[in-house]
């Protein structure tokens, strides 16, 4: 296990959460890819977050977030209602919890997400309101629904809380290859890069840490070539949870500027080929988000030969429609249900 080494940053909030989360996730494998190591020259590793419960890397932050909060109440003080803004898999994660802590749970998010994403929400017993055209207007109708309500809104990726848990996979990826050159993590908010480097660099500064955007939406490179959060034009792509500009207020910008080495895009050839590759060759399912890293190895837009390299796999939440038209198969997989749906763990009492 890491040593805390006199840390009293990232590192120690992240091993605090760790403690907090025991036994609500998992700790997902690290695997070689020999398929991609030959593809890449490189010395390849997967990172599994899309084997975690929920299906996603999500579930980590949202369980530090809601354990930090229920932490902190007073004796006798009623447990807080909360309300958020999601692609789908933050609000997955969080539903779940919700459902096993009895916190009173409102979901905000865009009407075209996926149903593999939606229906497990509802089924966990939050309450749905798949109503708006994007992502940037389900965020704004969660805050505005806070304000009018007196909820708490917790964000997909900018809470200290979050970023704390989500750095629980920078943890993991050090102890179980410590020697890494190269860690390649998938940028739609920033929560995830920001969490992961933010443990990553504090143990092992020489660590290059590569982002990876959607082309189609890509904040954070006008974002951090403006020199300040700028908004894009968001177009149509298979990264569905990668897709949205960043909340104007969002702590992850300043993070992703002092953090990340650099960042890349990939394309929708890239993703339609990650996702396709990892299906055959590795027995992976995964959505376009999750892949966007491989993608990008895949794609050539990353600069890996001869190192030792991480790529976050970090969802599999897809339909099965966006799948079979990814893997550019006929209408017979469309016919089915998507990604499976793993029962969440008892309600405590």
């Amino acid at each position: 296990m890491l040593e805390r080494r006199g840390s009293t940053g990232a590192v120690d909030a992240a091993l605090l959460a760790r403690r907090r989360i025991a036994g609500c996730v998992i700790r997902t494998p690290l695997v070689r890819s020999g398929w991609l190591s030959a593809e890449t020259g490189a010395d390849v590793f997967l990172k599994l977050e899309s084997l975690q419960i929920t299906n996603s890397f999500k579930l980590r932050g949202a369980w530090n977030a809601a354990r930090a909060m229920l932490e902190r109440l007073a004796p006798g003080e009623s447990p807080p209602r909360l309300v958020t803004a999601s692609a789908g898999n933050h609000g997955r994660a969080l539903a779940c919890v919700a459902e096993r802590v009895g916190l009173d749970l409102t979901v905000f998010t865009p009407r075209n997400a996926p149903r593999a994403k939606l229906d497990p929400i509802a089924r966990h017993g939050a309450d749905l309101r798949a109503v708006a055209d994007t992502y940037e207007d389900s965020e704004r109708l969660a805050k505005e629904h806070a304000a009018a309500t007196g909820t708490i809104y917790l964000s997909p990726y900018s809470h200290p809380d979050l970023l704390a848990g989500i750095g629980t996979i920078g943890l993991e990826i050090l102890e179980d290859l410590p020697s890494l050159d190269t860690i390649v993590v998938p940028m739609g908010g920033g929560g995830l890069i920001s969490g992961v480097a933010s443990v990553v660099k504090e143990m092992s500064p020489g660590v290059d840490v590569t982002g990876v955007e959607a082309e189609a939406s890509h904040p954070f490179t006008a974002s951090l070539a403006a020199g300040r959060i700028v908004a894009v034009d968001v177009g149509e792509t298979l990264a569905d949870g990668l897709a949205g500009n960043m909340d104007p207020e969002s702590i992850t910008f300043d993070l992703v500027r002092r953090l990340v080495d650099r960042v890349v895009l990939a394309s929708e050839e890239d993703m339609r080929e990650a996702i396709g590759g990892l299906l055959a060759h590795e027995g992976l399912l995964s959505e376009g988000a999750g892949a966007v890293g491989v993608g990008a190895a895949l794609g050539g837009r990353l600069l890996v030969s001869g190192r030792r390299v991480v790529i976050l796999v970090t969802g599999a939440n897809i339909d099965a429609a966006k799948l079979a038209s990814a893997l550019g198969v006929t209408t017979a997989l469309a016919r089915g249900t998507g990604a499976s749906t793993p029962r969440c763990p008892r309600r405590e009492r």
